[in-house]
Order: C-alpha cells, then sequence, then structure tokens
C-alpha cells in the first residue's frame, strides 16, 4: 500500500490557542470568575471558549474587532462547576465581581439596573463551551417591574414596545427561572388574540399587553406560590442560578448523550445590555450563516423578522423572511451586515453562526460561533476553504467530524418513484419514511419496539430532543431554516421538513391535515420526506443510495494521502465488496463465510449437514455446498481484483442454521391432528432430536469457531478447497488474487498449528493439481483474552492477527452481547461506564488486551499482519487507538469506510502534531 506520506502544516487559529484545562488548586486565573467586554476593549478572547464559553468568547472577540456589539459580561464555566461542588452557592468573590461588572456597565449604557427614570435591562444567556442550541435556558429584558417600565415609557415614547417587553420578561422568567408551565402563557396569549379576533402578536395594542401581563402575573403567583420579583438584583440573581441549573436540566442532559458531550464542562453565563428588535417596524432581528448551512455554498444564508426578538425566529411561532429581503426593506443595514460577516469569517476562517438585532434602524451583533452545518456543508466549506487559501489541508480533514459523514449516505427519493407531494415546507439534505407520530415521548416508544418513524408537531422545543434522535425524520408545520426543529434535527443528520404551512397539526388529538384537502392522517399512518425539496408525501416512497460529490471525494484523497493505517472492509458478498470498492476499501477484511450459507438454495443442505447421521452423509452434503462456495468465492476475488481477501472460516454454533424448536412443535402438532404425513412427523422428531443434542447452555462459549473445525476437520477442509478452486479459476482469468485464510476463535498454539497444518495441506493440494500458485497466507481471529496473552507463541504458526474485538469485549467484561441491553443503560446513565463498550473500544480493559497481542505477536513475528475487524473498525476513537498501538488496518462495514479512512488521517495528524491541532475555532 504506497501513500504519499504529507502532512501539511497546521495553521494556528487567527483567534488564539484554546485555554488549557482548568488547574485543581487554586490559581490566580482561577479567582477570576466575571469578564467584562464593551467600548471596544474585552478581558477575554476568541481562544477562551473552555472559559467564557463560546457565547462569550464569542462576544468578546468581536469586541475587539470594533463589531457593533451590546457590553456586557461572562460568568465562567468554571464559575458554573463550583456553583455545582458548593452546593448550589456561588464561588467566593464571584457576585463581587458581577456587581462591579454591572456597574462598569451601568456606567458605559448611562442607565441603571432598577431606575425608573433611566432603567437598564440585561439579557442573562448561556453558553457553553459547545454548541448546544435551545438545550439551556435564556431571559431577555431583565429588569423590568412596574416602576422601571413606566420609565422605559417615558424614554422612548412606546407603550406598546415597553409593555410587550415586560410581558415577554414575566413569561421567559416565569417559565425558565420560576418553572411555569410555558404552555399556560402561551394559552393566555392566544385566548387573548382570539378575544380580540387577531392572529400575530404583534395586533396585539398596548392596552391588550397590559392586561395580558396582569394575567402572567396572576399566573405566576398561582403556580409559583409566590408573587414575581420586582427588585432587578434580585431577578439577575436569580436569572443566573437559573442558567447554571439549565446545565442539568434533562434536554440539555440528553443533548450531551447524543452528542457525547463531558457533563462536568458547565456553562457560562453571559449578562448583556438589551437592545431590541421589537421597537416597530424600523427594528428586528434575526439569525444567518456566512455559508448554507445545508449545502456548503458560498452565500450568505439566513432569516430575520421584524418587530420582533430573538426566540420569534428561533421558536418558530413566526415564520421568518430570506435575508436577502433585507437588502430591500433596509439596504444600509443589509450592506453593513455583509460587510460585519465577511470580516468575521475571514478572521475566523470557518462557517459561522451569527445572531443580529437592528434597534431603531441601528446593527447590533449579538453572537458570532463556528455554525452547525451537515455533514455535506462541512465537507464543500472545509474543501472550498483550502482553494480560498484561509486553511490547510490538514485543518480541512481536521474539520470534519467522522460520524457525521453517516449522513452523506442516508437515502433520497428515487427519482423513477411515482410521488405527488400532499404539503411542502423547508427541508434539509436526505429522504426519509416512517409512521407519523406527534410525541417525542411516543417517538422514543416505537423506536424501542423497532419502529421507523417521524415525529409530527406544530413546532419542536428543546424537550423534543429524545423523540427526534429517536426519528427517520422531522416534520413541523411552523418554524424556518434557522428554527430548532431544522438546527437541531440537521446537527444530528436527521431529514427535517419545516414551516409546512399547509399542515394543520392537532398534536393531542393524534392526527393532521392538510388545509384546503379532506386529507387527514392519523398516528401509525406512513409518510415520506424529501429533505431535499421539503415536499411530504403520503404512504411509501422508494428510496435509493446516494451519490458521493467531488468535494466529498477530494476530502478523502487528501485523508488516504496522510493516513498510514489501512482500511478494509468487512463483506460477505460480491455486492457487499462492490460497495467497498465504492468507498474506497484496500482489501476485505472479514468474509464471514456463515453468512453465505443462509440462501434459500442453500440453508436446506446446510441443514442437511448438521442432520447427517455419520462423517460419509455429512461429506455428501459438504459435497453439494462445495459449489456455492466456490462461486461465492470467484465473484469477490473477481471484485476485489489484486486486494487481499481475509476469509474466515466457519465460525457459529450449528444450531443456528437449524430451525426454531417452537416452529418444528407446532408443525409437529398441527401434522398429528390432522393424522397427517407419518413420514414427515417422523422427520421432525429426529430434528427435534438433533435440535436437543446441539443445545448449549452458553453457545458463545461451547462448541464453535476452530472447536468446530477441529471436531468436524471435513467442514473446514470444503471451505478451503473452495476458497482455493476459486483462486485457481480467478487466476486462470486473469485476476490477482490473495486470499487469507483465518481461523476464528483460536485460544491455544495446538489448537492453531492443527487446524493451520489441515489449512495448508488442503490448499497446496488444490494449487498442485492445478499447477498455478497464488500468494496466500493463514492466520487468525484473536478474540479471547488467552490468545492476547499467549500471542508471542500464537505467532508461531499465524502469519496475520485480525483482532475480533466483539468477542473480545464480551469476554473481557463477561457481557452478553445478547443480554447486555438489560443493563447497559443504566450503567451508561449512572456513569458506571463511560460509553456502549460494545459500539466504543474499552481501551484500558479490551485495549489493552489488543495492546498485548500486538507487541507478543510482534515479538515472535516481527513482519505480523496486525488487523481488527470488529464493530470498533470505523468508531473514530477506536480507529485513533489502533493507529496509536501500531495495526496494520482497521476492518468495518462498507458504509463505515469513509469515517474510518478519516479517522485515521485524523489520527496521523494528531500524532504528528501531538494532539495540539486546530480543528475549529
Amino acid at each position: 500500500m504506497a501513500r504519499k506520506k504529507v502532512v501539511s502544516k497546521v495553521r494556528t487559529k487567527a483567534a488564539g490557542k484554546a485555554v488549557p484545562k482548568k488547574p485543581s488548586s487554586a490559581s490566580r486565573r482561577a479567582a477570576k470568575y466575571v469578564y467584562y467586554f464593551g467600548g471596544g476593549r474585552a478581558e477575554g478572547r476568541a481562544g477562551m471558549k473552555e472559559l467564557l464559553g463560546g457565547k462569550g468568547a464569542g462576544l468578546a472577540e468581536m469586541t475587539t474587532l470594533g463589531i457593533p456589539v451590546p457590553p456586557g459580561f461572562t460568568i465562567t464555566t468554571e464559575a458554573c462547576i463550583l456553583y455545582y461542588q458548593k452546593n448550589r452557592q456561588y464561588p467566593q468573590g464571584m457576585w463581587d465581581q458581577v456587581v462591579r461588572s454591572l456597574r462598569r456597565l451601568e456606567q458605559e449604557m448611562d442607565l441603571r439596573l432598577g431606575d425608573p427614570e433611566r432603567p437598564l435591562l440585561v439579557s442573562v444567556r448561556s453558553g457553553a463551551r459547545v454548541s448546544m442550541p435551545g438545550m439551556m435556558d435564556t431571559v431577555l429584558n431583565l429588569g423590568l417591574n412596574e416602576r422601571t417600565v413606566e420609565g422605559l415609557i417615558r424614554r422612548t415614547g412606546n407603550p406598546r414596545f415597553a409593555y410587550d417587553s415586560y410581558r415577554r420578561f414575566v413569561q421567559m422568567f416565569g417559565d425558565v427561572v420560576m418553572k411555569v408551565d410555558k404552555k399556560l402563557f402561551e394559552e393566555l396569549l392566544e385566548a387573548r388574540k382570539q378575544s380580540r379576533g387577531v392572529h400575530l402578536d404583534t395586533e396585539l395594542t398596548a392596552e391588550d399587553l397590559l392586561g395580558l401581563l396582569e394575567e402572567f402575573k396572576a399566573l405566576v403567583k398561582e403556580k409559583a406560590g409566590r408573587g414575581f420579583p420586582e427588585e432587578p438584583e434580585e431577578q439577575l440573581r436569580m436569572a443566573i442560578n437559573a442558567v447554571f441549573e439549565s446545565w442539568n436540566n434533562p434536554r440539555a442532559i440528553t443533548y450531551r448523550r447524543l452528542h457525547h458531550i463531558p457533563g462536568d464542562w458547565g456553562t457560562a453565563v453571559s449578562v448583556v445590555a438589551m437592545v431590541f428588535g421589537n421597537m416597530g417596524e424600523d427594528s428586528g432581528t434575526g439569525v444567518a450563516f456566512t455559508r448554507d448551512p445545508a449545502t456548503g455554498e458560498r452565500r450568505f444564508f439566513g432569516e430575520f423578522l421584524m418587530n420582533a426578538q430573538g426566540e420569534d425566529v428561533v421558536a418558530g411561532i413566526r415564520t421568518p423572511v430570506p435575508i436577502a429581503e433585507l437588502n430591500r426593506t433596509m439596504p444600509r443595514v443589509y450592506t453593513e451586515l455583509e460587510r460585519i460577516y465577511k470580516k468575521l469569517e475571514r478572521h475566523y476562517r470557518d462557517m459561522l453562526d451569527l445572531e443580529f438585532t437592528i434597534q431603531e434602524g441601528k446593527l447590533y451583533m449579538l453572537q458570532t460561533r463556528v455554525g452547525k452545518r451537515t455533514a455535506r456543508a462541512a465537507i464543500k466549506i472545509a474543501v472550498d476553504m483550502v482553494r480560498e487559501k484561509l486553511i490547510s489541508k490538514s485543518e480541512a480533514i481536521m474539520r470534519i467530524v467522522p460520524k457525521e459523514l453517516d449522513q452523506l449516505l442516508h437515502p433520497t427519493f428515487d427519482p423513477k418513484a411515482p410521488v405527488r407531494a400532499m404539503a411542502k415546507g423547508i427541508g434539509s439534505a436526505g429522504a426519509a419514511v416512517g409512521k407519523v407520530v406527534f410525541t417525542a415521548e411516543r417517538a422514543e416508544e416505537l423506536f424501542r419496539q423497532g419502529e421507523k418513524i417521524i415525529l409530527v408537531r406544530n413546532e419542536t422545543s428543546p424537550e423534543d430532543v429524545g423523540g427526534m434522535a429517536a426519528s427517520e425524520g422531522i416534520l413541523t408545520a411552523r418554524g424556518g431554516a434557522t428554527s430548532h426543529a431544522a438546527v437541531v434535527g440537521r446537527g444530528m443528520g436527521k431529514c427535517v421538513v419545516v414551516g409546512c404551512g399547509d399542515l394543520e397539526v392537532h398534536e393531542e388529538e393524534g392526527y393532521f391535515r392538510v388545509k384546503g384537502t379532506e386529507l387527514v392522517l392519523r398516528e401509525g399512518e406512513f409518510i415520506s420526506l424529501n429533505g431535499n425539496t421539503g415536499e411530504v408525501v403520503q404512504g411509501v416512497v422508494a428510496l435509493i443510495e446516494p451519490d458521493l460529490f467531488p468535494e466529498f471525494e477530494t476530502l478523502m484523497r487528501w485523508a488516504d494521502e496522510v493516513r498510514t493505517l489501512g482500511v478494509r472492509a468487512n463483506a460477505d458478498t460480491p455486492k457487499d465488496a462492490r460497495n467497498a470498492i465504492k468507498f474506497g476499501a484496500e482489501g476485505i477484511g472479514l468474509c464471514r463465510t456463515e453468512h453465505m450459507f443462509f440462501g434459500e438454495d442453500r440453508i436446506p443442505i446446510v441443514r442437511e449437514m448438521i442432520m447427517a447421521r455419520d462423517k460419509e452423509a455429512r461429506e455428501r452434503a459438504l459435497e453439494r455446498l462445495l459449489p456455492f462456495q466456490r462461486q461465492d468465492f470467484l465473484e469477490i476475488f473477481e471484485v476485489m481484483d489484486g486486494k487481499p481477501v481475509t476469509i474466515r472460516l466457519l465460525d457459529p454454533p450449528l444450531h443456528e442454521f437449524l430451525p426454531k424448536r417452537a416452529e418444528l412443535y407446532e408443525e409437529q402438532v398441527e401434522l398429528r391432528t390432522r393424522h397427517g404425513d407419518e413420514a414427515r412427523i417422523r422427520e421432525i422428531e429426529y430434528i427435534l432430536a438433533r435440535v436437543r443434542a446441539l443445545e448449549e447452555f452458553n453457545p458463545m462459549l461451547g462448541h464453535r469457531g476452530c472447536r468446530l473445525g477441529i471436531t468436524f476437520p471435513e467442514i473446514y477442509e470444503m471451505q478451503v478447497q473452495a476458497i482455493f478452486e476459486a483462486a485457481v479459476e480467478g487466476a486462470r482469468r486473469g485476476v490477482r488474487v490473495h486470499p487469507e485464510v483465518m481461523i476464528p476463535l483460536t485460544g491455544t498454539l495446538e489448537e492453531m498449528r492443527l487446524t493451520r497444518e489441515s489449512t495448508v495441506r488442503v490448499a497446496e493440494a488444490v494449487l498442485k493439481n492445478a499447477g498455478v500458485r497464488v500468494p496466500y497466507s493463514v492466520g487468525t481471529m484473536i478474540e479471547l483474552p488467552r490468545a492476547a496473552l499467549i500471542a508471542d507463541k500464537i505467532a508461531q504458526e499465524a502469519e496475520f492477527f485480525s483482532f475480533g474485538t466483539n468477542d473480545m469485549t464480551q469476554m473481557t467484561f463477561g457481557y452478553s452481547r445478547d443480554d447486555a441491553a438489560k443493563f447497559l443503560p443504566y450503567y451508561l446513565e449512572k456513569g458506571i461506564l463511560p460509553a456502549d463498550p460494545f459500539q466504543v473500544l474499552d481501551q484500558e480493559g479490551v485495549g489493552e488486551m489488543v495492546r498485548l497481542g500486538v507487541e507478543r505477536g510482534k515479538r515472535t513475528r516481527k513482519d505480523l499482519k496486525l488487523g481488527i475487524c470488529g464493530e470498533h473498525g470505523g468508531e473514530p476513537s477506536s480507529v485513533e487507538f489502533f493507529h496509536r498501538v501500531g495495526l496494520t488496518y482497521v476492518s468495518c462495514s462498507p458504509y463505515m469506510l469513509p469515517l474510518a479512512r478519516l479517522a485515521a488521517a485524523q489520527a496521523k495528524i494528531r500524532e504528528a502534531y501531538k494532539g495540539d491541532v486546530s480543528s475549529s475555532v
């Protein structure tokens, strides 16, 4: 495998290196919990995301760049961590620093928190070091009370705006801080609109809002058991506490679990002077991306709403307007926004997510952070930025999250399938088919039952994150491309269609209606979503696999230039082999011969072989199986022309190929009841006897693997004969054949010696009779802890090892793969295990067995080829471990090959730069 071993030099981030992990002992920096920004200067910077969170670091960086940002201060993630450690008490000195920063903010704004004449209002926002959209809490317009709202009216001359801001504050504070169900506020708001005969919040008058405000306060007192707090500093303290607490709310915990975010990072809190997008038609708010987050296209992409505050855009309450419209309605503001987004993208050298507010024609930037994007967009943006000379190839490789490549493999609608859309919204890439459900809880319930479902909602909220993760796709009636459903669903790689205004969704009643028609769909009925067009189709639409695009091929080529770890596929059929080639396999690392036995034309012969009363009968059945196996191997060799093919001899216990005992009993009872075929009854009795004889208490520890080949050598001999007869035929056809015969479940040197001798004897006889030579090797699968411990002895007979980490995990932990689901979720929830060890390699236990096997095997045979073919072969952190311990290759399913190739390249880059790599801002 000749490969250009080039690792491009990784550029340091423009914004500086990330801060190191926080020290365990007290330090000078640890005593500072609040960082101020404003007046063109900031105490923080972009590289301090670990301490200031993404939001706080972005606000500080924009301030120093001279971008219009409302002043404020950020309370650190370290303060949040200490808050929990100190039993919900602030660390010493934190509140004093908050008060000093607040006074500085008041001086800069020439306003004062709680002043009835010149009131300062602030937002209190969460901000973890990584983006967690909608998972934690925010409070806007803090500082309003019965006195300051009058001051706000006098200062602005706009009673409607003041009362709108006040009712929003009471609603958000009541929900986030005082834990009053936000649906109750929404019901009061909806009732007020209906009584006034209006549809939009903006159509309510100042008097309407004042009356609604009184209803909101009465609701808070009723449900929270206390009146709404009037003192602004008390409001601030309560809001900071609530944001800290939101780090551990159920939806945030679920999101962290889904995205493998550590629970001990904590969230920062940014307190920022309010600017208002709801002051009239010359004010507004929006969310934008510097490039299209769905496709990666180099165009300014986003949405805005006039006379609105930020939550109106992301919550999907009103459907926003494309950002391009701002150029028509407020060209001066649009020009300034365009200048700022280009400046920020050049500075950060990445696609950014921006939030902005326009207050009476003046633009303010409220947030900048690296934007969430689809895998397709991430790859296009990374490749384009290399071509634009903004980043290096190594940075482009490091910016792609390997697991997100799964998104590229999602199916799309078959263009030949007849499709008639019943509704249309705003879609993301991919397609999905499933049964309609209307609640996240129901989605999770049906997912556990193995159903494929589509979650249908008016709009999603952060509480729905578990149901969204369980769904094939998500459909909402409201919201835009930056709504919660769109952003979170896109980050999960789900097919999402939002803003589908043709739908009238009745979630509680369990149905939706298509407006203007009599079409009604209820829970359990199938629909199909086309994320590329936004179309919603009744029933099941045929799906096809996607084509890979040019930028993907470019990135994979760059990854292949860098990586030194080989990548093979687990492939059992010619179709699998063709897919493996398509996705870049350098060979087959595991061909499971038992998978060839289950075809309708083969399973009767396999059962005949198992049921044989003596060796002669078994050999007759094997002779009939031989041509099938030979043809299978030949076709795989032809597809993999020139590439090695590792073929594992029969591994599972024989009872897996027999009919289920319950099915046999059922047939026997039926035949006897109607006095059926006596010969068949006797046959069933014999089969039942054989099934009972073959049953084992612990079949995964029983008569399988090389133990089967040793007690029934004729089975392995037939398979080896088929392999080499296929190899001979392939060679005669001009195919370059490289078979590698793998003995499964070896645990002793004598097992390996005996099976190797048998394999070589049959192989040499076939090659000698044919007068053809093909290169081949014989090795073993190391899947038993004992095999790893005596790998130096086994290597005397084995020319290669392939670590079977599925069984090794099972054997090392003592967990049954079939039964672990009963307790593993509890273990993960309680932190007993950091991850499911059958999905993510347990490096300190199972990984140590692999490391020992590598070291001891190479001690005996320095040219020992080393692979891994368990499920961990495509998991990124596991791939990095296999690179570190010196494996030759990893092998995984064909569809995981791109992940493995990219992860192997990233492992090499991290090794070259000792982990100090700028993978993202």
